[in-house]
C-alpha cells in the first residue's frame, strides 16, 4: 500500500479506530482482519459500511483500520465515525451528505457509573413493606 492515504480517527464509548483510506477497490482490513471476520455480526459490518453506502463510495476506496478498546458494537461506530471523517479529507463535497446523516458526530452516550446505595446505575434494591 504505497499509494497516498487519508487518515483520521473515530471515537465511540471506550472504542478508538485510527482509519486510514487508500484509493482503491473497496477491500476493508480491520486490524489485520478481513473486516466480515472481525466483525461476526452482519449489523456491525452495516454500521461499518454506512458511510460508504451514503456517499456511493463503496467500491472506491481500500480501508485499513486499527481498533483498540471496548467490545465490537463500540469499535463498529468507532470505526465508522473514522471512515465518515477520513472521507471527508478525501472529497470535502461528501461532508454535507455525512453531515445530514450524523455520521460525523460522536456519539456520546456511555454506560452511567454505579450510584450508592443501589445495585446498578440506577436500579434500586427491592422494597419491602414489612
Amino acid at each position: 500500500m504505497s499509494a497516498r492515504y487519508y487518515e483520521a480517527v473515530g471515537r465511540r464509548k471506550t472504542s478508538s479506530a485510527r482509519v486510514r483510506v487508500y484509493p482503491g477497490t473497496g477491500n476493508i482490513v480491520v486490524n489485520d482482519k478481513p473486516a466480515e471476520q472481525y466483525f461476526g455480526r452482519g449489523t456491525d459490518i452495516l454500521i461499518l459500511t454506512r458511510p460508504l453506502r451514503v456517499t456511493d463510495t463503496s467500491n472506491s476506496y481500500n480501508i485499513s483500520v486499527q481498533v483498540a478498546g471496548g467490545g465490537l458494537s463500540g469499535q463498529a461506530g468507532a470505526v465508522s465515525q473514522g471512515i465518515a471523517r477520513a472521507l471527508c479529507l478525501v472529497d470535502e463535497t461528501l461532508r454535507g451528505v455525512l453531515k445530514s446523516n450524523g455520521l460525523l458526530t460522536r456519539d456520546a452516550r456511555a454506560k452511567e457509573r454505579k450510584h450508592y446505595g443501589l445495585k446498578r446505575a440506577r436500579k434500586a434494591p427491592q422494597y419491602t413493606k414489612r
